[in-house]
């Protein structure tokens, strides 16, 4: 059965041989800016497919019928980025590309890592809320870096409809499904405590519990 994961993650690596055929259609290979995307863009798609095959979210084992395909076409759109970089013949700035680089690399850790505790959490104390190290002040960790990931993109891409697009999946895609998950947590007692002193998505207020506050019997694990 093709399921949502299966299209996410195809275009996910196929997205570092979609900026090696732009390049050679393009002749950019002496682009210094064309490789850093392929860098940064590429190495996020093998580290996706790689998670998702060793910690994926079972949101995307959904199958691929109806809205559920659309969702999984919808991942190719990312490819926007790099077609607009290499069409433009656009070259970054080095303090630019720093910026990128950083962020990207920011970005790698808070999604992965906060995807990764999720997943431990809830083998290990299934059924129970996650507020946590990484989930302390923020409630979605994972989307935050997820974030900075494709900010770094847009950085290196440098042009009005990259920010755009990606604020408007932020909007149409992402934002709903955070209040989604919102009024489901809410179930939870410890919900309240947790979204007054955490942030949607930005942390908030600045600082976090520490390792020693994590205590399963009372913070839990479920996103």
């Amino acid at each position: 059965m093709l399921r949502q994961r299966h299209l996410i993650d195809a275009s996910k690596l196929l997205v570092g041989p979609f900026v090696l055929a732009l390049m050679a259609s393009r002749d950019a290979w002496a682009s210094p800016t064309a490789w850093v995307y392929l860098g940064v863009h590429g190495t996020y798609g093998v580290m996706w497919a790689l998670k998702s095959a060793i910690f994926g979210d079972r949101s995307w084992e959904a199958p691929a019928r109806g809205f559920g395909l659309l969702v999984g076409l919808g991942a190719f759109t990312y490819w926007l980025l790099p077609w607009l970089l290499i069409g433009s013949g656009r070259e970054a700035s080095p303090p630019r590309i720093a910026a990128a680089i950083a962020a990207f690399g920011l970005g790698t850790f808070l999604h992965f890592a906060a995807d990764m505790q999720k997943t431990l959490s809830m083998e290990l104390a299934p059924g129970t809320l996650l507020t946590t190290r990484l989930w302390a002040r923020t409630r979605n960790p994972n989307y935050l870096g997820e974030l900075l990931i494709y900010g770094s993109f847009v950085l290196l891409v440098d042009h009005w409809l990259a920010v755009a697009w990606v604020l408007g999946i932020v909007a149409a895609v992402w934002t709903p499904f955070m209040l989604r998950k919102e009024r489901s947590l809410a179930r939870y007692p410890a919900f309240a405590a947790w979204k007054a002193r955490s942030g949607l998505l930005i942390p908030w207020p600045f600082g976090g519990d520490g390792p020693a506050a994590h205590d399963p019997r009372a913070s839990g694990s479920e996103r």
